[in-house]
Order: C-alpha cells, then structure tokens, then sequence
C-alpha cells in the first residue's frame, strides 16, 4: 500500500525484530493516517530537495516491538509519528539542517552523528499537527544537545 508518491507503508513497518520475535507490528487506522502524514510532510520534501532515495531504517513501531527492543511505548514511533532514516549519498547533518530551516516537524533528532563521517549516525524526526514542540536536538549516545552547527564542529 502507498501512503505518498514515493513511500509505501511496508518501509515503515519493517522491522527484523519484529519478524525474529514473531512479534505483530501491523499499524492501526490512526497509525497509517499518522504515517501520511509524515510521508507527505517530512519524507517526500527531503526526497525531493536531495532527488535521492531515502531510506527508513525505523518507522513505526507497535507497542509489543518497542517492548522487545527497550523503547517506550509512548515513543512517538508507536503512534506512527516518527521516523528514523538516511538519504543515500548524503551527509546525516546535511540532512537534519535541511530539515530544520525548512520544513516543519515536531522532534528533530541527529543521532550518532560524528562531525566529518558523512555516514554516521542518522536522522530522527516526527511530525504532528497538535502540539508541535519544534525541538531539534542532537543525541551523541551520551547526551542530548541543542542543534546548532556549532555544536556539530565544538
């Protein structure tokens, strides 16, 4: 099933921990009208300015699989809010800064970046349209930052 030009859903549930464990990461109605969402707000602009595939490493995440992997069930992958990718060929931090000047979101995360290692870490971003907190931050495995580029290079 597409949930945008360029997205089905299979990317978005796909989960090897989900298919060892036996463990059922099928969304609900609320889940996929959620997961359009950031298909059509997040993914597909982020495909269209970098005219590169992206790549979901971690989409949504039903509450069983977010037990299985030590995730909270709050987590906003488990209301179909978020996403976690890579955009092939393209640098992570050059993805999240393209995310943060234009483009609305609610969390932004560049996680595992390291500054010069293009294809370190990658990009968390959710999107809703309650409550939208804008918060961008970068999460190194240790703490939590504000995202600025000086903060990438200090």
């Amino acid at each position: 099933m597409k949930i945008s030009e360029n997205f089905a859903l299979s990317e978005f549930t796909k989960s090897q921990t989900a298919i060892r464990l036996n463990i059922d990461n099928k969304p609900g109605d609320v889940h996929i009208a959620n997961l359009i969402l950031v298909a059509n707000n997040i993914l597909e602009p982020v495909r269209k300015h970098f005219d590169q595939p992206v790549i979901i490493t971690s989409g949504f995440r039903s509450v069983p699989l977010c037990a299985a992997i030590g995730s909270s069930k709050f987590s906003q992958h488990a209301l179909g809010q978020a996403v976690d990718f890579e955009v092939i060929g393209v640098d992570n931090f050059e993805v999240a800064n393209f995310i943060f000047e234009n483009l609305p979101f609610d969390q932004l995360i560049l996680e595992y970046y390291e500054a010069g290692v293009p294809n370190s870490g990658w990009v968390h971003c959710s999107y809703t349209t309650v409550n939208s907190r804008r918060t961008a931050l970068i999460y190194d495995g240790k703490e939590y930052r504000d995202f600025t580029e000086a903060s990438i290079t200090a």
